[in-house]
């Protein structure tokens, strides 16, 4: 095998698609920092037993893990950057009121979460901590269709869920974690059959209403068949009343949206509003969020919490990007302070200048422009 080989869904980013998705990435962070939230760049390893806390718990098979020479102890390459900024959050910072967090990084999976997709996803995110309010909920979720619309997407779906709507159904039902587990994951696939053959050992209010799951999804209409047809449970007519809340207020900003009451997705550390963003051009969810209240719990310092994050590189696949931008080719010429302060000029108004090299065999490639001295003056002129 030749040295110079990938493993599968490695692979590398040439430059006019690295240019493309640091455009993308400056456009984001840029808003989202205007907005109030701070960049933070946890490290790309550190012990599993952090990396696994919380919401990182659903990522440990997607973990790569490794032992640490120094202290002996399993230490974990990032699949998730979520529990590392709760960590910041909960021990580096420790704020009392309302902390706004934002981060773009590498994170690394055993596997591809899909057929078209790498094991090195570049996640850019927002977090919001110390706010339990449906607000802050919708300022995450504004801000995520608003980054979308600067990338370039358009025609973007909504999908709406909440997890509180399962979590009434099996409150009082005596499920063991096996069942609870099972349930759990054949509601992700919406596999009817498996569903009908493991709710025949429950109850009938319980297996009818878990039935009747993978039939709510659609428009606000469901809502109302929902609050018909479900157990009247305080946390489901809440969870339904946030959902309808949240429904209003994006449908203006959005091409469609639905809520789909069987979306079980980050099940585990989820604890209310659930959403997923998708586009023309994508059969996976482009960006996904929700509201994981005590997620610093494992860390010690327990805090309500809800954001968003999405890959960058799957992104710029489905956005046309802007070819990479030529430059100006400009003589070697030492000591020359003309040239120089041209040059330090140009670039610094945004231009490439790419400074010939003595004896250089070949022109310089990616110029479509060049400096010359005409009448004692460096201008640049079309090549």
């Amino acid at each position: 095998m030749p040295n110079w080989l990938l493993p599968e869904y490695i692979e590398d980013i040439l430059p006019a698609e690295a240019y493309h998705i640091e455009m993308l990435r400056r456009s984001m962070i840029d808003h989202l920092m205007v907005h109030g939230y701070r960049l933070v760049s946890p490290p790309l390893i550190e012990f599993v037993e952090s990396l696994l806390s919380g919401s990182g718990s659903d990522m440990d098979l997607q973990m790569f893990k490794v032992i640490d020479q120094l202290s002996g102890r399993m230490m974990g390459l990032r699949a998730d950057m979520t529990p590392q900024v709760a960590r910041i959050d909960a021990h580096l910072l420790n704020c009392g009121g309302v902390t706004r967090l934002c981060y773009a990084n590498s994170v690394l999976h055993t596997v591809p979460s899909g057929l078209t997709q790498t094991r090195e996803p570049l996640q850019i995110g927002a977090e919001i901590y110390g706010h339990q309010g449906l607000e802050s909920d919708l300022e995450i979720q504004r801000l995520m269709i608003r980054c979308l619309e600067l990338s370039g997407v358009n025609k973007l779906h909504i999908d709406l869920g909440h997890v509180a709507v399962f979590r009434g159904i099996i409150k009082n039902a005596n499920l063991s974690q096996n069942l609870e587990d099972e349930l759990f994951a054949i509601l992700q696939a919406k596999d009817t059959t498996a569903l009908k053959s493991v709710c025949k050992v429950l109850k009938k209010s319980t297996r009818d209403a878990l039935l009747l799951l993978p039939e709510l999804y659609g428009d606000k209409i469901i809502l109302q068949e929902a609050k018909k047809r479900l157990p009247p449970h305080k946390e489901i007519a809440l969870a339904l009343e946030q959902l309808d809340r949240v429904g209003k207020t994006l449908k203006p900003l959005v091409e469609t949206l639905a809520f789909d009451l069987a979306d079980l997705r980050g099940y585990h550390y989820h604890t209310g509003v659930v959403f997923a963003a998708y586009s023309n051009g994508c059969s996976n969810a482009i960006a996904l969020g929700g509201r994981y209240d005590e997620i610093g719990k494992s860390y010690g310092r327990a805090r309500p919490a809800t954001g968003f994050s999405m890959d960058l590189r799957e992104l710029s696949r489905l956005i046309e990007g802007k070819s990479y931008p030529m430059g100006i080719r400009a003589p070697y010429l030492k000591n020359d302070k003309d040239l120089e302060l041209k040059i330090n000029q140009l670039r610094n108004e945004g231009h490439i200048v790419i400074v010939e090299l003595p004896d250089q065999a070949e022109i310089t490639s990616g110029c479509d422009r060049q400096l010359v001295l005409k009448k004692g003056e460096w201008i640049v002129e079309e090549l």
